[in-house]
């Protein structure tokens, strides 16, 4: 076998336009097997250094990884990494239930009429003979029809919120692009909890914007690091995620938000608020943006509780926005040229018509039904965690390794998310699991537990002690 030091330099040339992106890497992986640049039991780099070395984040490589494994491309070897295959391509057969838990997709429910329902809706929308959803480019930020269709969406979370201070993105993402690009200089800082949404880290990275962890406990950012962060960084933004944090699960009470408002307010620091899973959970708190609405950027993103396929998200901009509305549009027509016109009216489609609260209702009801079956098979790890959340945060036993733990799941066809993808610093001994990867409930079962085999292994202490 090569050096490593050599398999490392591996850096895939990917079309980035073409579909993707994990799907770019991984016909680069089998193009450079058939090409023999990559050679059987040759090294990959690890998530960490290929994702940094292409510019995307930590989930997307684990994606391209474990669909490469599926594929007989690679293999993980406890304790060593991810290795190109020995055996020949053709005719490997791998488990047909293999479950890519590192991807935070909402559950797929089973209703039949609903699903229907939903595609109903595009049917509707080819016979109607629009050409203009065909042809036309959206208006960066949203059409005024489609801001007055978010903010019905947007009420039950933000009573009496202004369609004039609403924007339409393409995703989350987009969103958190278009407001730091306006909100901040290169060289600006993010404040944010130490485990943080990849996706924002990867945004930051790209606008050369430093960011600074704060410590949490079991009820979110702590204040008096807040405080400390604001003093030491005085024209910094909060990124904050604070119902069914992303990757902890913790929902910040509303004591602690009005504690975090009030430290935000003797800075003047603003504030992004990512509610990605806020529509999802029965009794949430107030956001932020009811506490401060001078203050807080909030994001909706459609991708968790309607459709990861929209690529929509809805941003309510604080009511003294006044130029950021004119700020961050360009900001949108600058990143994306604004949202996809289909898109925009399908959601707006499905929400005038009650479809969309519908589909948010089953795909919480089926992230009870995967919590109660995680319970049964982990009910250690499944209890401290709230049912309507369809991630888990599975802080590992004294002694194992997140990266021979994962390496041991992915080997059985298990893909995991490593905290190092969340982490502004340290990054702890701890995994994400994602229950809504997984077809089917039975194919969920096979994946808990296997990953209950790998934390009960009597041979653990020779594989994962540290």
């Amino acid at each position: 076998m090569r050096h490593s030091e050599e398999v490392k330099e591996w850096v895939p040339a990917i079309d980035r336009h073409a579909g993707p992106i994990y799907q770019a890497i991984v016909e680069a992986l089998e193009h450079d097997i058939a090409t023999g640049r990559l050679k059987p039991n040759d090294k990959l780099p690890s998530h960490r250094i290929l994702g940094e070395a292409l510019g995307v984040d930590f989930t997307t490589v684990t994606r391209a990884y474990t669909e490469a494994r599926r594929k007989g491309l690679v293999e993980g070897r406890a304790g060593q990494g991810t290795f190109v295959t020995n055996v020949p391509l053709q005719g490997v057969e791998l488990p047909s239930d293999t479950v890519d838990m590192a991807m935070n997709l909402p559950p797929r429910f089973g209703n039949p009429k609903l699903v229907q329902a939903m595609w109903q809706d595009v049917l509707a929308m080819r016979n109607s003979g629009r050409l203009d959803i065909l042809l036309d480019y959206h208006v960066p930020g949203g059409t005024r029809q489609d801001r007055e269709t978010a903010a019905r969406w947007l009420a039950e979370r933000l009573p009496g919120i202004n369609a004039a201070q609403v924007l339409l993105t393409a995703g989350s993402q987009g969103a958190l692009f278009a407001l730091f690009g306006s909100l901040l200089e290169p060289g600006g800082t993010i404040l944010a909890a130490d485990l943080s949404y990849p996706g924002m880290i990867s945004v930051a990275r790209q606008l050369r914007l430093n960011c600074v962890g704060l410590p949490m406990d079991s009820r979110g950012v702590i204040p008096e690091a807040l405080d400390a962060a604001c003093r030491a960084h005085p024209a910094a933004v909060l990124y904050c995620n604070p119902t069914l944090h992303n990757p902890t699960t913790i929902t910040t009470p509303h004591e602690r938000r009005l504690d975090i408002i009030e430290v935000t307010r003797q800075h003047g620091v603003q504030i992004v608020e990512d509610d990605a899973y806020g529509a999802l959970l029965l009794d949430a708190p107030a956001p932020l943006r009811t506490l401060a609405p001078e203050l807080v950027h909030y994001i909706a993103g459609l991708s968790k509780c309607l459709s990861p396929a929209l690529r929509l998200a809805y941003v309510a901009l604080p009511e003294t926005a006044g130029p950021a509305v004119r700020d961050v549009s360009a900001a949108i027509r600058a990143t994306s040229s604004g949202v996809s016109s289909l898109t925009a009216s399908l959601a707006a489609s499905w929400i005038n018509r009650g479809i969309a609260l519908e589909v948010r209702d089953a795909i919480r009801s089926e992230a009870h039904a995967r919590h109660e079956l995680g319970r049964k098979i982990l009910p250690a790890q499944f209890d401290t965690h709230p049912p309507d959340a369809f991630h888990v945060w599975l802080p590992l036993p004294d002694g194992y390794r997140r990266s021979e733990f994962a390496a041991r799941l992915h080997s059985v066809g298990v893909g995991v998310v490593q905290s190092d993808a969340f982490s502004l610093g340290d990054a702890p001994e701890a995994v994400r699991l994602s229950l809504g990867a997984a077809t089917t409930r039975p194919q969920l079962e096979h994946a808990l537990l296997q990953i209950r085999s790998a934390l009960n292994d009597e041979a653990a202490s020779e594989v994962f002690v540290v």
